[in-house]
């Protein structure tokens, strides 16, 4: 995956996430709210490492 796709795939799955959280939360579902949680996690480790590609990717065309 490009960084410009880890970065769009790890924003949907904050997105997708913060929807589950606040549905466990008006529906008092402890288990929707750790599902949604960990897929907000999972997003943010997307976002980073698209993040990361795009840093290296500038430190090489540097070189």
């Amino acid at each position: 995956m490009g960084s410009t796709s880890d970065k769009v795939s790890g924003m949907a799955n904050k997105a997708a996430g913060n929807i589950k959280q606040a549905a466990g939360k008006a529906t008092g579902s402890r288990e929707m709210q750790a599902k949604g949680k960990m897929q907000e996690i999972k997003g943010d480790a997307q976002v980073a490492k698209g993040k990361a590609k795009d840093t290296v990717k500038k430190f090489v065309d540097k070189a």
